[in-house]
This record gives structure tokens, C-alpha cells and sequence, in this order.
């Protein structure tokens, strides 16, 4: 039986998304208490948002709440960030120095030395440190993932990904009334990485999670379609893998029309997977020469989806379900770490700083290939 563990939030203040669905995800297995927080850089706001939400302790100052709570013998065990991305990497090294393990929303960092910092500050203070990419937290993600590992689809050949939305085809930031836009399309918020950073970096994970490969090169363009926008908002690579396969990924927030439409195809030697984020309760398998066939969450047997199911057949899971399953494995991850023990198998495909880097590492060479008019561009792997 898990404790509950005290968890405490940066970020996620009135008006905020992202906060609200981490607060989901942390309840729903039962497995968190919130009792502290920062909420807000804005005192007033903070406290007004610690209050709606029934937290304990509130804080002005992220900082502040670090040393505090690292000082308390009922301190949180685990922290959220839930901030614009650059300050993902201050305040995570701020509680990873106060000795807490922290949960982060992506991308890691606003740069790839930024990334590998925390990487080696989380090792060396040995606290969990895990990544909110919520679409590997789906059962048939998961399962899809094991297809490709037990070699049921063969060598993989061709890998197709793509992120289309449409929330930012027209310049909703200058209205000054949507939060979420202001920030995201602020490189002194959202980092030099605007669709790329936001949603590019969960086309690329996915793609990763589930064939087991990163890309050794690729060549990239950025652009920017709205006029006077400060970052891109549409972003397309072609992807070289070390065994010989090839890959795109296209991910765009100017596709008219286009709700949270994350696809992945993957393409082998005897079979080909695909997975819509949209329709996630379904997988379609193709065995090379046969008739396709389409798998249901509830259905597969393999280990690793029925760990990430939770409610029967015909039941629909969806995507806070999945946020929530991140938030189950890195509990069970903490409690054992704390408690000395080893990391449980089950709890082996939560999403890690690790991935933050990948992540990092693919934005970086996709921004040097497209400075240089496209040309293939190594990725720093390993």
C-alpha cells in the first residue's frame, strides 16, 4: 500500500491549464496530497489561489517555499512545476537542492546545457526527477511500445508523427486576454522553441517511446505563419535513424480546422502500428499481407497496458487518465527510492529527465538545421 504523498505545486494559479490538470492527475489514484504552494509570482494571486484550492501553505516565493518545506518534518515529498518553461530549470534546481523530488511539465529546459544540468544535479542528489509527457501514459502507447520490442512488427522501416493544432492561427496573443498564448509565444517565456518546444517535443517522445530509436540526423524547417509572431508555429523534419529507417514529423499550431490531432505511424519488416491521440482506446495492427486489426484498451494482455488501465472494457480512458498514469509510476518511484528500495518494473516507462534531455537535444539540432536553410544536422545522442 503506497502512502500518500505531500505534494507540493509551483505555477498553476487562477487562469492557469496546465496547473488544474496536474492537480487532477495527482488526485485521481489517491495517491498525493496538495498541501503547499507557489502558486503565482504575483503574492496576492498566490495567496487568493491557495485559498480557492483548500492549500495549507502558500507562498510568495518559489525559493521561499524550497528551504521551507526541506526544513519541515511534515515537508512535501515531491514538487510540480507547473511555470512557464524558463523557469522549469531554476526552480527545479532549487528543490532538487533542497533534496525533493520533483515532477515537471516539458518541455526540460529552455536550453540543451540547461537540460543536462538537472540531469546530472538529479543523479547526483539521487531524487526522482520526471517529465509530464502525458501520451505515454495510454494504455495502447504502451502496448504498441511492446509490439515493437517483442519484434511483432519486425525491423522498423518508417516512422511518421505528427501534432496538428489550431489555437494559434491567428494572433490570439495581442488580444492580451488568453494567458496560454501570451507566454507560449514569448521567447523570453517559452524559450527560442515556440510549436517546437510546445507540442513538437511530444510528437518526437512519442515517436521515441515507442519504437525505442532517436534519430542520428535530420533535417529541419521552421516557420512562422502569423504575422509578427516571435516564434514559429509550425515545424517539419525529415528523421535518419542508425539502423537505416527514415522518418518525419510534422507538428503545427496553424492547422486550420485541427483539435489535438497526434498521430504515429510506425511502419517494420512483417507489420505497421498505428495510434490516434484522438481516438486513444484504439491501436491498429497490420500484419504485412493480412487483414488489420484493431486492439482495445481493455482488451490487449500485454503487462505493461493493463499496469496503465483502470476502469473495463467500453469504458473510455483518455487523456487525464494518462496524465494521471505518470503521476501513479512516479509514486510508486518515490516511495521506493525513499524507502532504499529498487525502482518497481511496472513503474520502468514513466517519462524521466532523461527524456527532457532527448527532447532538448532534438530541439537543438532542429534549430541549427533550419539556421542553415535545412541541412541534415547531427542530434547528440547518448
Amino acid at each position: 500500500m503506497i502512502r500518500r504523498l505531500r505534494l507540493g505545486m509551483v505555477g498553476g494559479g487562477q487562469g492557469a491549464f496546465i496547473g488544474a490538470v496536474h492537480r487532477i492527475a495527482a488526485r485521481l489514484d489517491d495517491q498525493y496530497e496538495l498541501v503547499a504552494g507557489a502558486l503565482s509570482s504575483d503574492a496576492g494571486r498566490a495567496k487568493a489561489s491557495a485559498a480557492e484550492l483548500g492549500i495549507a501553505r502558500s507562498y510568495a516565493d518559489w525559493r521561499e517555499m524550497a528551504k521551507v518545506e526541506a526544513a519541515r518534518d511534515d515537508g512535501i515529498d515531491v514538487v510540480a512545476i507547473v511555470t512557464p518553461n524558463h523557469l522549469h530549470a531554476p526552480v527545479a534546481t532549487a528543490f532538487l537542492e533542497a533534496g525533493i523530488h520533483v515532477i515537471c511539465d516539458k518541455p526540460l529546459a529552455i536550453s540543451l546545457a540547461q537540460a543536462q544540468a538537472l540531469a546530472k544535479l538529479a543523479r547526483e542528489k539521487q531524487r526522482l526527477f520526471a517529465l509530464t509527457h502525458t501520451y505515454s501514459g495510454y494504455p495502447l502507447v504502451r502496448h504498441a511500445r511492446e509490439l515493437v520490442e517483442s519484434g511483432e512488427i519486425g525491423e522498423v522501416r518508417v516512422v511518421q508523427v505528427e501534432y496538428a493544432q489550431d489555437w494559434l492561427a491567428e494572433p490570439v496573443e495581442r488580444a492580451g486576454t488568453n494567458k496560454q498564448a501570451g507566454w507560449r509565444t514569448d521567447p523570453a517565456q517559452s524559450g527560442p522553441a515556440g510549436c517546437l518546444g510546445d507540442i513538437g517535443t511530444h510528437a518526437y517522445h512519442l515517436a521515441a517511446f515507442v519504437t525505442g530509436m532517436t534519430p542520428e540526423s535530420l533535417s529541419a524547417e521552421l516557420h512562422t505563419f502569423v504575422p509578427g509572431r516571435r516564434v514559429d508555429d509550425h515545424v517539419q523534419a525529415m528523421l535518419r535513424y542508425a539502423n537505416g529507417a527514415r522518418g518525419m514529423l510534422w507538428a503545427s499550431q496553424v492547422a486550420s480546422g485541427a483539435e489535438n490531432a497526434l498521430r504515429l505511424r510506425v511502419y517494420g519488416t512483417k507489420a505497421g502500428l498505428a495510434f490516434d491521440q484522438e481516438n486513444p482506446n484504439e491501436l491498429w495492427f497490420t500484419p504485412l499481407g493480412g487483414a488489420s486489426v484493431r486492439f482495445t484498451r481493455a482488451r490487449v494482455t500485454s503487462a505493461v497496458a493493463a499496469h496503465a488501465t483502470r476502469v473495463p472494457p467500453g469504458h473510455p480512458e483518455g487523456y487525464l487518465e494518462a496524465f494521471a498514469q505518470l503521476y501513479r509510476d512516479a509514486a510508486l518511484q518515490i516511495e521506493a527510492l525513499d524507502a532504499g528500495r529498487p525502482i518497481p518494473p511496472e513503474s520502468r516507462l514513466l517519462t524521466t529527465v532523461d527524456d527532457g534531455v532527448a527532447g532538448m537535444r532534438f530541439i537543438d539540432a532542429v534549430l541549427k538545421s533550419s539556421a542553415n536553410n535545412a541541412g541534415f544536422q547531427e542530434v547528440q545522442n547518448g
